[in-house]
């Protein structure tokens, strides 16, 4: 099961927050095939968010072969995303992990340590994209 996080602050429109963290959630191995997603009246009284947020989320995901919504029983997973390691184990997590503990002593917010994993990000697959165009 997935808890979702709306940053209503995060300028992302809520219910693409919605898909990204259900995408990650994928990704990372926690939400597999035959799983069922909360239902929209669960996310919006965990979230305080319109029920048509939800269904318009479930929908996109739904649209791009993610999810299948079965009539009266709830919105079930169909595919996953292929996590390369379960998402509590992993020497990568856990080096990550440390590493965020490492920018969060120093001072860093979360909004800091996401710009700079975003633009290493950035950096790694343009160079890697470059280097395959060559």
């Amino acid at each position: 099961m997935v808890d979702y996080r709306i940053d209503r602050r995060s300028g992302v429109a809520t219910y693409l927050q919605i898909v990204q963290q259900t995408k990650h959630a994928l990704r990372l191995g926690l939400l597999e095939p035959g799983d069922q997603l909360p239902t929209a009246r669960a996310v919006v009284e965990a979230t305080a968010i319109n029920p048509n947020t939800v269904l318009k989320a479930y929908r996109e995901l739904e649209r791009e072969g993610l999810v299948e919504a079965r009539r009266g029983m709830g919105t079930f997973v169909t595919r996953s995303l292929g996590a390369v390691q379960p998402a509590e184990s992993g020497p990568l997590r856990d080096e990550l992990k440390e590493w965020g503990k490492r920018a969060r002593t120093s001072g860093m917010d979360r909004e800091d340590v996401s710009a700079l994993i975003t633009s290493v990000l950035d950096e790694i697959y343009r160079t890697a994209s470059e280097g395959e165009q060559a």
